[in-house]
């Protein structure tokens, strides 16, 4: 069986690096003040999955950033991503292309934020373009503060289109193909409260509604339905420890979709500061989700499956869509290197495995899969 070249940019991209505008944004509200200073800061990460004797993805990404204040109540923003990409990912279960690919994307965000006595307006912009992916996205947000500032209600929406296309590497160069596009509308409506001098609470609620080409051209027999809604239902609660100085930080998300799949996710993470101006900020997450209803694990008796060949129903063997559960294990550490500089690193480990699956059963047949990054990061207050 002749497997065909699979890559997941664009996926990894959204991922690990935001670096095109989360829309609508999931910022906490914790001030609504104009900044006093502009900030400029860089960050490297390396990405590295693996399954066991697999060798798979693996990405290397710089990232820019600016902010200004500028006319006394705006700021803008703007980030700027370059990344490339190496190595493949399944063409279907867990079965690994055995052609090697190369692919970079670009992309870039610009918005611009309004201060307002009660709260601030923002708006957005973002961009992104691979070879054989491009996203467009548009965004605006609205915060509304009380009066002693102690609450702050945030709502917002976006719209993004995406072009897909499929690249044939079994040319030279390799020739671009588009197979479908997409968009996707999304709103948000979140409230945060001081409750005291040490604790802020934040509750979120976000929808989307995508209509459009969601099969992963890359995916051997994939077909997806044209549409897919989804509801996040977010709580995050932050908690200043005074006899420690540090800071915890504890959120749970919840997220449930068209697809019929359901995911939990519990984070918790640490901000503990030490001598000579430095923090570290143990993390740890938990997540586990459902199988999409169309999800079939893979048959060596029913390959090529006669339900996708025929194309009467949806149906994937992206072990993305089965049901697992997953661990994050990270630490950062924050170092201030002057007056108005700061330096920090990043380490963080990543394992999936079926038999985690906490609300729904996992594909047993499925390897374990991991993954690693180092995130090296440095920023300027101007």
């Amino acid at each position: 069986m002749k497997s065909v070249p699979t890559k997941k940019t664009h996926v990894l991209g959204a991922a690990l690096f935001a670096a095109a505008l989360a829309l609508p944004s999931y910022q906490t509200a914790f001030a609504e003040a104009t900044p006093e200073h502009g900030n400029v800061a860089f960050k490297y990460l390396n990405y590295k999955d693996s399954q066991p004797g697999n060798d798979r993805i693996g990405v290397n990404a710089i990232t820019g950033s600016l902010m200004m204040p500028f006319a006394g109540t705006w700021t803008v923003s703007s980030s700027y991503t370059y990344d490339s990409v190496s190595g493949a990912s399944p063409t279907h279960h867990d079965v690994v292309s055995s052609a090697s690919i190369k692919e970079t994307r670009n992309a870039g965000d610009l918005s611009f934020t309004k201060y307002l006595p009660n709260g601030s307006w923002a708006f957005g912009l973002s961009y992104s373009k691979e070879s054989d992916y491009v996203s467009n996205g548009y965004s605006v947000q609205r915060s509304l503060s009380t009066e002693d500032k102690n609450t702050t209600v945030t709502f917002g929406g976006s719209y993004t289109t995406d072009t897909v296309g499929h690249n044939n590497y079994a040319t030279n160069p390799p020739v671009n193909v588009e197979v479908g596009k997409k968009e996707i509308i999304s709103g948000l409506f979140g409230v945060t409260k001081i409750l005291s001098k040490v604790d802020i609470i934040q509750l979120n609620i976000g929808f989307s509604k995508g209509d459009g080409y969601f099969t992963d051209p890359y995916k051997s027999y994939d077909i997806r339905p044209k549409q897919r809604n989804i509801t996040t239902l977010m709580a995050r609660w932050n908690h200043h420890f005074e006899n420690t100085d540090g800071t915890s930080h504890l959120s749970y998300r919840y997220y449930t979709d068209s697809y019929e799949v359901a995911a939990h996710t519990l984070t918790a993470e640490y901000l503990h500061p030490l001598p000579n101006h430095l923090t570290i900020i143990p993390s740890l997450r938990f997540s586990s989700q459902s199988a999409a209803y169309f999800y079939h694990p893979y048959s060596a008796a029913d390959y090529p499956p006669a339900d996708a060949v025929s194309g009467t129903m949806p149906y994937s063997m992206d072990q993305r869509l089965s049901g697992f559960g997953a661990l994050t294990l990270g630490m950062k550490a924050e170092k201030k290197l002057a007056s108005s500089w700061t330096a920090d690193l990043k380490l963080e480990y990543y394992k999936q495995l079926p038999g985690w699956c906490i609300n729904g059963s996992g594909d047993s047949q499925l390897k374990e899969f991991n993954f690693t990054s180092i995130q090296l990061g440095v920023s300027h207050e101007l």
